[in-house]
C-alpha cells in the first residue's frame, strides 16, 4: 500500500502531455495529483482521441471539444448526463483533440475533506469512478481549460517506480466499446470497476 509521502517538487509539464495519448495515460498509472489540500495516486484512465467515435472531439473542435484541441496539459472539463464533472487531462500537440479521463484515484492527502465533500467515510468510494473523484477534489466546469501546473487547480506530479499496467473496454460508452482504453494498476482496491481477468487456457 502507498503511503502519504512527500510529493516531488516539480509537477509534470506540458512535455509530459505533449505526447501520443496511449503513452500518456498509460504514463499517467501510478501518478500523483493534487487539488488543493485534497490529493492520491492514479490508479485508472481512460485515453479518448480524434479519431475515435467515443470521443467528444470526433467532430472536431467545436462546442466543449474544443479545449481538447487546445495545448497539452489543460484540464478538460464536462458534465456527464447533467449529473457529474468529468476531470480530463489535454494530450498530444495542439490541435489533435484527445485526452485522458480520470477516473480513479488512491486518497492519499484531505481524507476529511473529501469525505465531507462525498459525504462517505469509505475511502474506497471516495474518488472511485469519475464522478466522485471530480466530487472529491473540488474540481467542476469553472476549471475548464485550466492548465495543471504549480499554479493551476490541479497538479500532476510523477510517479514512483513501474507500475503494472492492465487494459480493458472503457466503461459508459455505446461506440468503440471494445477498444481496451481503460487502463489500471493491476490489483488496486480504488478502481472504479475490476478488470476482467483472462481466460484460462
Amino acid at each position: 500500500m502507498v503511503s502519504a509521502a512527500p510529493l516531488p517538487d516539480t509537477p509534470l509539464g506540458e512535455d509530459f502531455f505533449a505526447r501520443p495519448v496511449g503513452d500518456v495515460a498509460a504514463g499517467l498509472v501510478g501518478c500523483f495529483l493534487m487539488a488543493g489540500e485534497a490529493g492520491g495516486r492514479i490508479v485508472e484512465v481512460e485515453r479518448y482521441q480524434q479519431d475515435d467515435p467515443a470521443s467528444h472531439s470526433f467532430r472536431g473542435p467545436t462546442g466543449r471539444a474544443a479545449v481538447m484541441f487546445g495545448p497539452p496539459g489543460r484540464l478538460y472539463v464536462y458534465r456527464s448526463y447533467g449529473i457529474h464533472w468529468c476531470v480530463n487531462l489535454v494530450s498530444e500537440p495542439e490541435g489533435q483533440g484527445a485526452a485522458v479521463l480520470l477516473r480513479a484515484i488512491q486518497p492519499l492527502w484531505g481524507l476529511p475533506l473529501m469525505r465531507r465533500r462525498r459525504g462517505r467515510a469509505d475511502e474506497r468510494e471516495l474518488c472511485s469512478g469519475p464522478g466522485k473523484l471530480a466530487q472529491a477534489l473540488g474540481l467542476h466546469g469553472a476549471h475548464d481549460g485550466a492548465v495543471a501546473s504549480a499554479a493551476g487547480p490541479l497538479q500532476v506530479y510523477p510517479r514512483e517506480g513501474e507500475v503494472d499496467v492492465v487494459f480493458g473496454p472503457r466503461v459508459g460508452i455505446s461506440r468503440a466499446v471494445q477498444r481496451p482504453w481503460r487502463l489500471g494498476e493491476r490489483g488496486s482496491p480504488f478502481l472504479s470497476r475490476p478488470f476482467a481477468q483472462p481466460a484460462a487456457a
